[in-house]
Order: C-alpha cells, then sequence, then structure tokens
C-alpha cells in the first residue's frame, strides 16, 4: 500500500484555525492567517524544545579530551551539535580510551546544576579521573568544564542533551516527529490562536490541549534509578569533590 500523504505545518495550522473557531468548515485561510500563525507554531516548538518532558530522546554527543579546561558547545564547535543546548541532561559520562575495545569503560560524570556551585572549586585546573561536568549555557556558544581536568587523548568526554525539535521553514514542510506531536501541536496551537485573535478562552480547547500534552509527558518521561545521597551513607560533612565524608 502507498505511504499515506505526510503531515504538513499548513495541515496543522489549518486544522487548529478549524478547531479554535477562527474559521468555519470548507473555509480557506488567508495567506498572511497562514503566516502569522506559522510563526506562532514556530514559538511554540522553542519553548517545548526548552522542557524535558516535550522530547521524546536524548542524544549522546562526544568529544576526546585534549587537556583544555573547557570545551566549546554548539554548532561547527568541539561538541558539534544543530543548536546550543540550554543544559546537560543526567547521563554524562567519560569513557577510558586506554582500555581495548569492545571493553572500554565508562565512568559517569555527575552534572553541577549551577555556576556558583562550580566556582566553589578551589583548584579548578587540577588534571586527574574526571567526576563532574559543568556547562556554563553562554550565547551563543556554550562552554562545558569537566573536572578534575581530564588529560589529552586519554578519555572521550560523553554529554546527554536533548534532541532538537525542528521548526518548520515553511508551511510545506512536513512533519518529521512522532505521530502524537501532531494532535499536541494542532490543540496547543489553537489555544495560542484564540487568544492572539482576543477570542475568550475555550474550556474544551484547554483540554484537549492538556491531555495532548499529557500524552507526550507520558511517552517521554524516564526516571532515573533512584541513590542514595552520601551524606545520609554516615554522619559528617561531607566533601562533594572527594566524595568523602569528614
Amino acid at each position: 500500500m502507498p505511504n499515506p500523504p505526510a503531515v504538513t505545518a499548513q495541515a496543522i495550522i489549518v486544522e487548529a484555525l478549524n478547531v479554535a473557531g477562527v474559521i468555519g468548515d470548507g473555509e480557506t485561510p488567508s495567506a498572511e492567517d497562514i503566516n502569522s500563525n506559522l510563526s506562532r507554531l514556530n514559538d511554540m516548538l522553542a519553548q517545548w524544545q526548552r522542557k524535558r518532558w516535550l522530547i521524546w530522546h536524548l542524544v549522546d554527543v562526544s568529544f576526546v579530551s585534549t587537556g583544555v579546561q573547557f570545551y566549546t558547545v554548539g554548532p561547527g564547535q568541539n561538541f558539534n551539535v544543530t543548536a546550543r543546548p540550554d543544559r546537560l541532561e543526567t547521563g554524562c559520562f567519560v569513557r577510558l580510551l586506554n582500555t581495548a575495545p569492545p571493553n572500554q569503560v565508562d565512568r559517569p560524570l555527575e552534572v553541577i546544576e549551577s555556576r556558583e556551585t562550580y566556582s566553589r572549586i578551589a583548584l579548578k585546573s587540577m588534571g586527574t579521573f574526571p567526576r563532574y561536568v559543568f556547562y556554563d549555557s553562554a550565547y551563543p556558544i556554550g562552554n562545558l568544564y569537566v573536572w578534575p581536568v581530564p588529560q589529552a587523548a586519554l578519555y572521550e568526554i560523553h554529554i546527554a542533551l536533548k534532541d532538537v525539535l525542528a521548526q518548520f521553514a515553511t508551511s510545506v514542510t512536513p512533519v518529521n516527529l512522532p505521530p502524537e506531536y501532531v494532535p499536541a501541536m494542532k490543540w496547543n496551537l489553537a489555544r495560542r490562536m484564540r487568544a492572539a485573535y482576543r477570542m475568550p478562552a475555550d474550556a474544551e480547547v484547554n483540554a484537549l490541549g492538556q491531555d495532548a500534552l499529557n500524552v507526550l509527558r507520558l511517552a517521554n518521561t524516564q526516571v532515573a534509578l533512584l541513590t542514595m545521597p552520601a551524606p545520609l551513607r554516615g554522619n559528617g560533612q561531607y566533601d562533594p569533590y572527594s566524595d568523602t565524608i569528614r
């Protein structure tokens, strides 16, 4: 059987205009309506990009250590990604390259979540086995700090990032997303349309939009294995940068 025709951005926009009540069945929206709502659709996807539970996949990006204190992250950078990420996700690790394939050893990297916490490290240039990673989400290029600093060519640094929700270049660009994203885009774009066209909120449209987002949340949520924080394993003051109780 032939494959069904691809869903395009325009098809989503027309459906959203219809369910929002902006146009009626059989009516054709103007080119201006299509263009303005294409912009709203891309704005919505840009905001979704920052929410882990709206991204269906994490990608692993790697770079071999060179002995420097930090690496750049972005298009054409050390960690070459399509777009500058906003944050790291759980799942970063280093791979020891001095072990023979296929038995190379991976060790997890704990993500330092804030500049304030990274700033507490007294000797930032110390070089030994890496255990922590901090991502400075500078714009337009991010900077990745691994600590202790890994020696050149001994480690392959792996970071976990959200996959990119590609935006629509034109109204005829096909949707290249899992099928559950189509109703989520339609109903939530309709909610934004009603606000943009100065129409009152519609409780049913809002409920269907929220239900579609809940489907994405259920499909995409991944819960990491619970671990016991070191301070709870004994008495004393915990030093997070030596993983010891003092």
